[in-house]
């Protein structure tokens, strides 16, 4: 993935971050007819490894875990927020007119050399911390255990576990921050007017990214939740 040092991220920890927010992933991997993308929402064990560990699974009846081929690299995208970014929102646009439009996003790519697992122990673990991570803010968490055991026990016969340990880890983050000062505070305006939870999102982004060394922070407030 191209990165410009204008939104290249210090360090990995924003692009962990994003997965653990983001975790659908698209992996794409070597199959036996090119490459193969599959939609998989994964858990990132941040204790293995340098970048973490991904964890998760496909059906049985997918052919990719069969076609994969032994030490051949994948990759897996994850995305975050993302926007349209019209140059109505820029001052300049009174000024000269030499604007156009853009995207804003920000993603991470996770690159690594991916493991079947057939394991019913691992599927079984994996299965109860990845529920865990997304019922935990739920009043009534719904666990693995609340399913007949034998209903639970059928289904992990037809599924295959994925591992990736994480080799090399990209994050980028194109948030304005190449604009001008004036048409980044008109950018972070319009997306917090404009109130869809995508550019609210973005507009954090922003702000963020307005905030750093070379940045000053917007005065147009976010809507606040009721």
């Amino acid at each position: 993935m191209y990165v410009s040092k204008h939104h290249a991220q210090s360090g990995f920890a924003e692009a962990q971050a994003l997965i653990e927010a983001h975790p659908l992933g698209a992996w794409v991997a070597p199959g036996s007819d090119g490459l193969v993308a599959n939609h998989v929402p994964f858990l990132l064990d941040r204790s293995r490894g340098e970048f973490g560990t991904l964890m998760g699974h496909v059906s049985r009846a997918n052919p990719v875990w069969k076609q994969l081929p032994a030490s051949q690299h994948s990759v897996v995208m994850f995305q975050g927020p993302q926007s349209y970014i019209t140059p109505g929102w820029y001052p300049s646009k009174q000024e000269h007119g030499k604007v156009v439009p853009t995207w804003n996003y920000a993603v991470a790519h996770a690159h690594g050399v991916a493991r079947v697992i057939t394991e019913e122990a691992w599927l079984r673990d994996m299965l109860v911390r990845l529920t865990a991570v997304h019922e935990a803010s739920r009043p009534l968490p719904w666990q693995v255990t609340d399913a007949p055991a034998e209903f639970i026990d059928k289904l992990l016969r037809a599924i295959v576990g994925i591992e990736i340990p994480i080799e090399r880890l990209v994050g980028k983050l194109k948030a304005s921050q190449d604009e001008a000062s004036q048409d980044r505070l008109g950018t972070f305006a319009g997306l917090a007017a404009e109130g869809t939870e995508n550019a609210v999102a973005m507009a954090s982004l922003v702000e963020r990214a307005m905030s750093g060394p070379e940045g000053a922070s917007p005065t147009v407030p976010l809507p606040q939740e009721p």
